[in-house]
């Protein structure tokens, strides 16, 4: 399985599922890196100031947010660090909606969530309540200090989280400005009737294999055939850490203490015992 990008716990009702977040995506295209090729050393970018094109220090640069048309308001690092939701390790589930709600505009990024430590049972019982009464869980979570709106649905036997895009940062249809020979159209029987004969013409199975990016094949055998040859540069890479997950308590005392409404017991702590 791929290394988990962050763990932590569903929250529903008093139940907490400990889970860990793998990326649904991985990233296909070329990225091409800057180097010096004197010395093969990385490139990075240099902070100019834009008005004298001269390089300015990490020290003299602050951050600001416009105000108005060249005019900014200067905020320092505690003060934005100050505004930076809380990282709770935990997806918080705020509601339930139809799974046909959710406008395709609003869909961002997936990521797999995979059951960790003793939650499969509670885990299964979530994914199956969802595919059983058709709904997705609309829930808040903060990664990497960043605070996201995001759907929880079932996928196959697993549990799928999909980024939501926030409502204010989708624009409107309204913007596109169609004409009325968009949105009431006068369509001829035939003309549909040809298009739908074109359609089931070209209709087949959903194979992903078939679908290539050619560009990155032709770079990839380029980069091999090179490789092959024995032109290879080195450049240092890092890891980052795993960040720390959390646990779960007894599944049956908490579903009926969230439909009662009822506080939940704290699960017992074992006392450390020296040996003698």
């Amino acid at each position: 399985m791929p290394r988990a990008i962050w763990k932590g716990a569903i929250s529903f009702g008093l139940v907490h599922i400990p889970v860990s977040l793998v990326s649904a995506t991985s990233s296909q295209g070329v990225d091409f890196d800057w180097l010096d090729k004197r010395s093969m050393d990385p490139v990075g970018y240099k902070r100019i100031n834009k008005t004298t094109g001269k390089e300015v220090t990490k020290d003299n640069i602050v951050k600001g947010v416009a105000f108005e048309k060249g005019r900014y308001v200067v905020l320092s690092e505690e003060e934005i660090r100050s505004a930076h939701p809380k990282s709770t390790q935990t997806i918080e589930i705020i509601a339930f909606v139809a799974s046909d709600q959710i406008p395709l505009q609003n869909i961002d990024t997936p990521y797999f969530l995979a059951p960790d430590k003793r939650g499969g049972k509670v885990y299964a019982l979530l994914r199956e309540t969802l595919r059983k009464t058709r709904k997705v869980a609309l829930a808040n979570v903060v990664l990497h200090t960043k605070q996201h709106l995001a759907a929880l649905m079932p996928l196959d036997s697993a549990l799928v989280l999909v980024m939501l895009r926030w409502p204010a940062e989708v624009r409107s249809l309204d913007e596109l400005e169609l004409g009325s020979d968009v949105t009431k159209p006068s369509l001829a029987k035939g003309e549909l009737d040809m298009a739908k004969r074109l359609v089931d013409d070209m209709s087949a199975d959903w194979q992903p294999d078939d679908y290539r990016d050619s560009f990155q094949e032709k770079i990839m055998a380029l980069v091999a055939k090179k490789a092959k040859a024995g032109k290879i540069e080195d450049v240092e890479t890092r890891d980052s850490e795993e960040r720390k997950s959390a646990d779960v308590i007894d599944l049956t005392e908490l579903l009926k203490r969230s439909l009662a409404g009822k506080p939940a017991k704290k699960p017992a702590t074992k006392k450390s015992t020296k040996a003698s």
